[in-house]
């Protein structure tokens, strides 16, 4: 089908575009922006007048659910709901149940994603058989299953020498292993950030150090294997200052942030909110600050959602018993547009960065060709509009996952229209 998009604010920010330009789309691809190709008759326009027009956005922890939790979600479910994010390319992290350690488990997940014809699913497969810690999973066979990438999801590996082999092991593969820097051992019963809110609740906290202390571990082994690490979902502003000399002195190292943290601290606990018990904690306004720096100063290369649905039954209970996670995908691009409007000068031009830390740097971090409006590359585009006010609630969530912070929450941003692969998978 040849698909025709009028009158929009086309934001591409890995080919520099920002300017109002038609984008004409053939046979799944982009065909031209801004002067029509020869001889080209749309099928179907799209009007996106007051749109900004932008690629699709690529999500880089999105916790899908299945196999093993569809009591939590769906990939039907999760699905829809990264197209009403405008999610046209995300990435879930292996701990499902069974683990995604074996190559069938990989193949099956992604089969059943492209059935739905809707977002594009590329899995981490397990860094360590079944997540526990001891022997490595077969990593070039899940590469050749789908894996993108190797995480131990929120599992820890204790023993530092299994962690070793398995960055000299992605060393000799040029493979990327996703941590998150956590120490088992001082974060273990932890459930909120280590600080004075969680001493006047009465709630065991989790340290910074036990942060700062895993990302010492990590550096000093790539700085001994030369292995490319990917930090996943970065908390304090301790951690964030390791990074940043990390990259200084040249480790190939990235690092990612949670939508949530940018604007949410430990004080949004309130009174024992199970919808604010997260991982990594919620942390102090100094540390939150420190995130919203370190996304200005490109020290924290992408925004992610963390999306990770929670049904009642394990978030309806007390602060200490819930269980961790929110709802993100559909309030990803809302609160990155909230942090550009509030942290970003004008020059900064904060609309494009904010779509950059959402497109273009999330897939220059995984490798993939997506992100951007390239002539010649696959049409998935996110068409939103920048001055939409609506307010979260529950009912109107796609995620099966109804449980966030931001409920009740006004946000400015929301999504029209998802294009896929040139089809249109969601309009509103």
């Amino acid at each position: 089908m040849k698909l025709q998009i009028k009158n929009g604010r086309v934001i591409d920010p890995a080919n520099g575009i920002d300017a109002q330009n038609d984008v004409y789309i053939d046979n799944g691809r982009i065909a031209a922006i801004g002067q029509a190709p020869e001889g080209f008759t749309a099928d179907k326009s799209v009007d996106a007048t007051g749109m900004i027009v932008a690629p699709g956005l690529v999500d880089l922890s999105a916790r899908l659910r299945e196999p093993g939790y569809e009591y939590k979600a769906t990939l039907e479910s999760e699905m829809q709901a990264a197209m009403q994010g405008g999610v046209t390319s995300l990435i879930c992290p292996p701990d499902t149940d069974p683990v995604l350690d074996e190559p069938g488990l990989v193949e099956m997940l992604k089969y059943r994603a492209k059935s739905l014809n809707q977002a594009n699913v590329y899995p981490l497969g397990a860094l360590t058989m079944g997540l526990k810690g001891h022997s490595l999973t077969e990593m070039a066979e899940l590469t050749e299953a789908g894996c993108i990438g190797f995480s131990q999801a929120e599992e820890p590996i204790v023993d530092t020498t299994v962690l070793l082999r398995a960055l000299q092991y992605a060393k000799t593969f040029n493979y990327t292993v996703w941590l998150r820097p956590q120490d088992p051992h001082l974060s273990i019963g932890g459930i909120a950030h280590s600080g004075p809110v969680a001493s006047r609740l009465g709630l065991s906290g989790v340290p910074v150090m036990s942060e700062t202390i895993a990302l010492h571990t990590i550096f000093e082994l790539m700085r001994a294997t030369g292995a490319r690490v990917h930090l996943c979902r970065m908390s304090s502003a301790s951690g964030l200052d390791l990074v940043r000399a990390a990259k200084k002195e040249g480790l190939p190292v990235t690092c990612d942030v949670g939508a949530h943290h940018i604007h949410l601290t430990d004080v949004d606990i309130g009174f024992f909110d199970s919808n604010a018990r997260m991982t990594p904690p919620l942390r102090s306004t100094r540390d939150r600050d420190a995130i919203r720096e370190a996304l200005r100063d490109g020290t924290i290369d992408v925004i992610c959602s963390d999306h990770t649905p929670v049904d009642d039954d394990e978030k309806l209970l007390p602060f200490g018993e819930a269980s961790p996670g929110a709802t993100g995908l559909e309030l990803l691009l809302p609160l990155a547009l909230k942090w550009a409007e509030e942290c970003l000068d004008k020059s900064d031009r904060p609309l494009s960065r904010a779509i950059a830390k959402l497109t273009s740097d999330a897939a220059s971090v995984v490798g993939l060709s997506c992100g951007k409006l390239s002539v010649g590359s696959a049409a998935d585009i996110c068409i939103f509009d920048p001055t939409a006010r609506w307010k979260v609630d529950a009912k109107a969530l796609a995620s099966q996952g109804k449980h966030t912070p931001f409920l009740g929450y006004e946000m400015t941003g929301q999504v029209r229209a998802t294009i896929v692969g040139g089809h249109i998978a969601f309009s509103r």
